[in-house]
């Protein structure tokens, strides 16, 4: 019987996974090969799932984190996939909170220890967070590291947003941490399959826990918006973001636009796509100690302000 490969996308949160992940599927398709994702998410609603095509089957995982409190469930969607569908592939999109390590744990289940073979632990890592690490809570910072030292290929991605010394200098401190996990330089996560295909899977190593809710404090709060609001007073609610909030993503209307804008937020820098569909404006918050009835008031407060501002209508 074939076994069906399985690959673990890990990084933290905004350094390119769903982008890598969409570039994977593409040329999985290209190649005729059959395909399926599982994706995991923070919040209790599903924002990134968007990115994998129709045909591709897809389990998702909310609300929670599959190195820890999802671990079972991870392993239900996983023999579901197995058995429903006859795979080539599953690439599994963790949270930016994971570790990989028990990500792989959870894979090695006796309910389908000879139906698959994980193939590889692919770490896609942002140079600039990396460069200004130290101003993260010590948990996180361990995780980054645990993360770098665990994969069997390195992403070190956005390469083009540093300069030369400083890359080489970050591949010297990644090389310290993984000597045998292949390192690769990317642009918007931009690598051909092939690159993390032949890569040779390590021997576990002992690894420290760093579980996303029960070490790092790491919460989602989501939150919708009946109304478009003024984009103005919503960047300069963007700028009051404190350090502990990560990431922000999902899809905001704005008064005065016709389109609906899929919105991408970490370390302070925002980023707005239009598409073509309608959907709710539902934004899905990931931090540190999130305080939800603060985000939720000021929030809630926004919409209204761009509501009763006939200069903002």
């Amino acid at each position: 019987m074939k076994s069906v490969e399985v690959y673990i996308l890990s990084g933290f949160l905004g350094a390119g996974k769903t982008t890598l992940l969409q570039q994977i599927l593409k040329e999985e398709q290209e190649r005729g090969r059959k395909v399926a994702v599982i994706m995991n998410e923070m919040g209790p609603v599903s924002i990134d799932s968007d990115a994998v095509s129709e045909g591709v089957p897809l389990k998702e995982l909310l609300n929670g984190c599959v190195c820890c409190t999802l671990s079972n469930q991870l392993e239900v969607k996983l023999n579901e996939l197995i058995n429903q569908y006859e795979l080539d592939v599953v690439y599994i999109e963790t949270t930016g909170a994971a570790h990989p390590v028990e990500v792989l744990d959870a894979c090695l289940s006796p309910l389908f220890a000879e139906k698959i073979r994980v193939q590889s632990i692919i770490t896609i890592l942002d140079a600039n967070r990396w460069m200004d690490r130290h101003t993260l809570k010590i948990p996180l910072r361990k995780l980054i590291k645990e993360q770098v030292k665990h994969a069997d290929t390195i992403l070190m991605n956005k390469i083009d947003q540093i300069s030369e010394e400083k890359q080489r200098e970050i591949e010297s401190e990644l090389r310290s941490i993984n000597r045998r996990g292949k390192l690769v330089p990317t642009k918007f996560a931009n690598i051909s399959l092939g690159v993390i295909q032949h890569a040779c899977r390590k021997e576990q190593e002992e690894h420290e826990k760093a579980h996303a809710i029960e070490h790092l404090h790491m919460k989602a709060y989501v939150h919708t918006f009946s109304q478009p609001v003024d984009k103005q007073l919503f960047e300069d609610f963007l700028a009051t973001m404190p350090d502990t909030i990560y990431r922000i993503k999902g899809y905001v209307r704005f008064t005065g636009e016709k389109e609906t804008f899929l919105f991408q937020y970490a370390y302070g820098m925002p980023m707005y796509i239009k598409i073509k569909i309608k959907v709710k404006s539902t934004l899905v918050f990931i931090g540190d100690g999130l305080d939800h009835s603060r985000l939720q008031a000021t929030l809630t407060n926004l919409q209204q302000e761009s509501i009763s501002d006939p200069h903002l209508l």
